[in-house]
């Protein structure tokens, strides 16, 4: 089934400071800051959620088609994509703009200082969800604020049922937009923090929220996640990880479990540990896109700790 996924696409550029913020940021002059850090680490990676979901989704041998903005910078991305047979079709580059990019520094303490340009992400809007070609599923994640609004009234009108995963777009909302996403799709995915806020924007318990959809999950980092389903709750478990190296991205691979697992008609306890074994997977790595397990590995990963096969 071609899933479309309408989201960001990005460049991270992420520099490491061997140092300590708090021994170069005095508290006592931060009215007047002018620092700079030394990075003598530097990688960049191919990101942005609608990348890595596409990316994930791919290893498991989906078809997802990638609904984006992008600048004239786009070039060794779009090679990126063309390589591993993930279609440009619905990416729109705009002259004069720039892919958006995160510049991110972090100090030996994990701490993080980062700075987002959107650039042509700010245009996703000029997309429309509607009009890409045999499309059976969809997916509404993080985005221009514009384009997350337009993209998940196009796909409820268009009847195509959709996920809609507001992420870090939450913010760019108020409780009364949020409120009507969740009532025009039919699975809303959030972590445990994004829940507590959708609560307090739209006033709602997370019951009457669930309520409103076929599903509600909500991701719980170790403890697994929930899956709110006809006013019960189903609790999936985490897989626990060879070792944890980096966070960034696993929330993106779970959801391409959990679109793998709607697409091909699965209950939603096995559409679950599917999504957790893509999260336990990307853990292992660092960059949202750097592991390269094939069908074989993560249905190995899903037999061990499930007993369920892909």
């Amino acid at each position: 089934m071609r899933t479309l996924i309408c989201g960001s696409l990005a460049f991270d550029s992420i520099m490491v400071f061997q140092d300590h913020f708090k021994h170069h940021i005095l508290p006592d002059k931060i009215h007047m800051l002018n620092v700079s850090f030394l990075v003598p680490e530097m990688r960049r990676e191919y990101g942005g959620c609608a990348g890595n979901i596409a990316y994930n989704l791919k290893l498991l041998g989906g078809e997802p088609v990638i609904m984006a903005t992008v600048g004239e910078d786009f070039g060794p991305y779009a090679e990126r994509l063309d390589t591993l047979g993930i279609t440009r079709e619905a990416i729109r580059t705009l002259p004069g703009s720039y892919t958006a990019q995160a510049f991110i520094t972090t100090d030996l303490a994990d701490n993080q200082i980062t700075a987002f340009h959107p650039g042509a992400m700010n245009f996703s809007h000029e997309n429309d969800a509607s009009k890409v070609r045999d499309i059976g599923l969809g997916i509404v994640s993080p985005d221009g604020r514009d384009g997350m609004l337009n993209h998940c009234r196009q796909f409820h009108a268009a009847g195509i049922p959709f996920v809609f995963d507001p992420g870090q777009g939450m913010p760019l909302f108020n409780g009364e937009e949020l409120l009507e996403m969740v009532e025009l799709a039919d699975i809303v995915t959030l972590n445990d923090y994004e829940a507590e806020l959708l609560q307090t924007r739209t006033g709602l318990s997370l019951a009457a929220l669930a309520a409103r959809v076929k599903c509600l999950v909500v991701t719980r980092g170790e403890a697994g996640s929930h899956f709110h389903v006809d006013g019960a709750i189903i609790d999936i478990p985490v897989v626990p990880a060879d070792a944890v190296v980096d966070p960034t991205g696993c929330g993106d691979a779970f959801r391409a479990g959990l679109l793998y697992g709607i697409a091909h008609g699965w209950d939603w306890q096995t559409t679950g540990q599917l999504a957790s074994v893509m999260g336990s997977i990307k853990i292992e790595h660092r960059g949202g896109q750097n592991h390269v397990p094939d069908r074989s590995a993560i249905n190995d990963r899903l037999y061990q700790a499930f007993n369920k096969m892909l």
